[in-house]
Parts: structure tokens; sequence; C-alpha cells
């Protein structure tokens, strides 16, 4: 009991120290403090009551930037409270489900924040979804309404969902045959408070679907103690002004929009990702940080040099990548151009994050994932659920306080003594940080060799000549499974499959070379950034690899 007391007692100093140290604990009026302490306590610490207590602390300060303008954070809580009393007359309740299909921009905050206030979930849709997804999904899930752009319009023909509303028009709304648009629902309500509903509105994030059908992973209210965890090993701070051009529908964008309600962070957002427009908005907006997938920093960094020579950074002081590994020495890459601004985090839909890399972890070992934040633990355990020897492989089990409740269609992730699967292989090394070596489910045997696509790509990425990289297993009459890798090369570069060979056998084990090295245009990936490899295997080389382009 005594060890339990002091590890509490430990816990609130360190959260203590790093919220103070982020700028939220702040004094207030006795007066403002019991409305905040009331809010919290009607509305809880989800998007509903985060916007609602900073439309109390600071209702005047600019909350949103998007292509239409600003929004205070008064104007954001008034204008969710007008949705919301417009879902409610469609039928929308406690602890009903609405889809939102929606890119960047104050639609889905609307709604997000809209929804959350009638006690209902919100389902958020990934926009690179494929029409026979999108019906299997909203089949499975029975949303009440979906709120959706107009340009999803047509994917969405052939779901069975009675009531839509379009969040952002592209043309004249009249020439929508009387559909319902979200901004006409917020002119047209009473924008006044609301009574709290008697149950907290959840989160469905959906899985990237690069296996197999998409699966749905709720999400409770999160609390102070998650954003301590993250904040613990990335310096974000009260008050600044965020770029998110990560999804919002993704884990790690709703991560940063979930934090601006804490820090009371000015959230800047495009409805698409363009490489330039991505640096030019940065600067442009004065963001102190922006939030990306590693695939964005590869599409910036891509750009000539005389292009990005244009965009003066040196405001921003975090990048916060996440999504999916980074690739051979894209970090160091960016830092030595940028600064030293960019932080790695490890983890996966189910269990959030896991582990952060730091700027000096990215310096010192770049293919790190770095190290667990605050109040999260992570272990490598063996095949009978035993944690291995210190530096030996294994698979990647997670505890925090952010683990999903299990799939919405039913299933959860291995557990172990409180601990979640992430899904990957990894190690400790001996300078105490992670190391992921690939998913536990592409791991190939090929020969009797164990080898990890993960390592292989980042090989290959290492080339001056390749841009990006993926490996996959195939099946093989005489090894079982044998490696093939596909690669995009640099502009102007023509390194042919012989070349790459040698390159890979130079630095890896003779077996982790791959049989077929096949140059492609592009790879496949889904708005996330990640790599869809079940459309790789369909590819032998003879089309031009062209696949879903990333943009959110």
């Amino acid at each position: 009991m005594l060890e339990n007391l002091a590890l509490r007692a430990g816990n609130a100093a360190v959260s203590l120290k790093v919220l103070a140290g982020a700028g939220v604990i702040k004094p207030y009026s006795p007066v403002v403090l019991a409305r905040l302490l009331t809010t919290l306590k009607g509305w809880g610490t989800g998007p509903a009551g985060g916007f609602a207590t900073l439309a109390l602390r600071e209702p005047d300060r600019i909350g949103l930037v998007d292509e239409l303008g600003c929004l205070t954070f008064d104007e954001i809580h008034r204008r969710s409270n007008a949705l919301a009393r417009a879902l409610r007359a469609r039928g929308v309740g406690e602890g009903d489900s609405v889809a939102l299909m929606c890119r960047n921009h104050r639609g889905f905050v609307d709604a997000t924040v809209g929804v959350a206030k009638l006690g209902a979930d919100i389902l958020y849709l990934n926009t690179a979804f494929a029409g026979p997804q999108l019906v299997e999904v909203l089949e499975r899930e029975s949303p009440v309404v979906v709120i959706h752009d107009e340009e999803f319009t047509d994917l969405l023909a052939e779901a069975h969902v009675e009531k839509r509303v379009v969040a952002w028009v592209d043309g004249d709304p009249d020439d929508l045959g009387g559909a319902d648009v979200l901004e006409r629902l917020i002119v047209g309500e009473d924008d006044h408070d609301l009574d709290p509903p008697s149950r907290h509105g959840g989160i469905v994030i959906l899985t990237s679907g690069t296996t197999g059908t998409p699966k749905g992973a709720p999400r409770s209210e999160a609390g102070i103690d998650a954003a301590v965890s993250l904040l613990s090993r990335m310096p974000l701070r009260g008050g600044w002004r965020t770029h998110i051009a990560a999804p919002l529908f993704h884990t790690w964008g709703f991560a940063h929009f979930a934090l601006a309600m804490l820090l009371g962070s000015t959230i800047v957002l495009r409805r698409s990702f363009d490489p330039e427009q991505c640096l030019r908005t940065t600067e442009e907006e004065r963001c102190d940080s922006l939030v990306v997938i590693p695939v964005m920093i590869q599409r910036m960094l891509g750009l000539d040099q005389q292009v990005r020579s244009r965009y003066d950074l040196a405001r921003v002081k975090v990048v916060a990548a996440s999504g999916s590994a980074l690739p051979g020495d894209l970090a160091v890459t960016w830092m030595d151009e940028f600064g030293d601004n960019l932080y790695n985090i490890y983890g996966s839909t189910e269990v959030a994050w896991a582990s952060i890399a730091t700027p000096q972890d990215l310096r010192e070992a770049p293919s790190s994932a770095g190290r667990p934040p605050h109040a999260t633990v992570v272990k490598i355990l063996d095949e009978d659920d035993q944690e291995v020897p210190h530096g030996s492989s294994g698979r990647i089990f997670v505890g925090n306080g952010l683990l999903f409740e299990g799939y919405t269609g039913g299933g959860h992730k291995d557990m172990v003594e409180g601990l979640m699967s992430s899904g990957d292989v990894g190690r400790f090394g001996d300078d105490g940080r992670l190391y992921v070596e690939g998913r536990d489910d592409e791991m190939i045997v090929s020969g009797g060799e164990n080898v990890f696509p993960q390592e292989v790509e980042g090989c290959l990425t290492d080339h001056a000549d390749v841009a990006e990289a993926a490996a996959i297993g195939v099946d093989d009459e005489d090894f079982g499974k044998r490696l093939r890798a596909y690669v995009v090369l640099r502009d102007g570069a023509s390194t042919g499959e012989d070349d790459l060979k040698a390159w890979v056998k130079k630095n890896l084990a003779r077996y982790k070379v791959p049989r077929e090295i096949i140059v492609i245009d592009e790879l496949p990936r889904n708005a996330t950034g990640k790599i869809l490899k079940k459309d790789l295997a369909d590819q032998d080389g003879s089309d031009d690899g062209s696949g879903e382009d990333g943009d959110t």
C-alpha cells in the first residue's frame, strides 16, 4: 500500500512538472475556476468538455484557421451548440453513432464537438476508402447519420444510410438537390449552451486496413494522463500555433486535435496535403509546431532545393511525426536542413503511443524508436509470453492509459498481464532505446532464416538513388518464401537491379538480399501514408506502379 501511495505521489509530481512546463497550469479567478470544474464534470474531458472550457478560458482567442478563415474558441463552441441541436432534430441521440468522412477543415471540428455534445459516438472514416470498404464498415457500424464532404457523395452512394449532411461544398449549395448542408444547419439553429447528456460520447478510429477490412478501435476519454505522457518527451507548449497536416481522422492527427483542447493551441488546417503548400502554410501562419506523417516529410524533402529554400521554418520548435517508420536517413536529412526539431512517435491505433524518439535519439540512433514516455511500459515477450533477455528480439507489448477497448466488430489484440500487443517485433538495444524490426505477421522465413522486410527497406532507401522502398514475401518452391522488393528511384536516377542487390549484400547478411528488385513509379499508399503491401503483391513491374497519392 505504501508503495502504491509513493508511486501515485511520484506520478502526480511528474504530472505537475510537465503541465507547468507546458504552460497548462495557470492562475484563474475563483469564479472562472469554479465554472471550469463544473463544465468538466458535466461534459467530460473529451471534445465537448475540452472546447467548452476553452470558450470559458480564452473565448476571443483564435482557435482554428482553415481556407475559409479564422474561428475563435467561443465561435467554435457556439457553432457546435447549433449543430448539436440540428443533429438532434434529425434523430441523433445519446448512444447513437454518427460517421464522419471529412478532410481537415472546420466542418470536421464542428461535427466532432457537436456530436459529442449529444452524448453520441463518432466514427471517423478514412478519406481514401474505396466504395466496397465504406459499404462494409457502415453496415457493420450502423451510424444514424453520415457527415461527409461533397466529393465523397458518389463513394457513399451504395451505403445504406438514410440521413446525410454535407460538410464541405465544392460549388453552389443550391446544386445539391436540397441535401442538408452543415453550414446552413449551424446558421439556422440556436447557439446557446445545452444541458450535458447522461453519457459522454465515444470516439471510434478505424485501423488502416492495409491487410484487410478496417476495424473500429473505440477509445474512451483519454484525460490528463495521456497528455502528460506525450508532453514528457515532446516539448509542446500552451498557446502555440500548430499546423496539423496529418489527417484528423487518423490517430496521430486526432491526438493533436485533442492536445489543442488542453494547451489552448490554434490549429491550422488545410484540406489536402501538398508539400510546398505545407511549408508555405507553416511559415505564413507563424506555426510553432507541425504535425505530419513520415511520407509528408519525404515529399517535402523531395522538392527541389531551390523551392525548399524559399521557406523559413526557424520558428518551428517541434515537427511531430508518426504513422509509419521513418525510412533510412530521412530524420537526419530533415534535421540537417530544418534544425533539430523532429520527434518521431512509435505506436498504433490500438495502443496509441509506445515510445518517442527525440532529436537527440534520431541523431545518435536514426533507426531507433526512442524510449517510452512517462507512465508507459514496454516489454519484449517471446512466444510463451515470457520477457526475453535484454537485447533479444520478440513481440512488443505496451501498457499505458490509452489502450483501446476492443474492436467494434468483436475481437481484441493479444493481452499479457495488462500489456497489449502492438503487432510488431523489436528489441531494446544496449543504449536503452527501442528498435522496431517489423510487423510480426510480415516476418519471412526463407530457407530457415528469419527476415523482416523493414530492415531491407531501410537499407535500400539508404542508397543515394532510391527515394522509397517496400519489401514483401512471395511464395518460393525451394525456400518456402523469398523476398521481393519494390523501389522508387529519385528523379534522374537509373540504378539497376544488380547494383541494388549488390548494395544490400554489402550492408546486410546474404540471406536478406531480395531475389527480385522491381523499379516502379510510385508505391501504393493509403491516406495516412502507409504502404499497401497487399496491392504490391499483384505487381510484377509491368505497370506503372501508381497507387493512391497519399493526400489528406
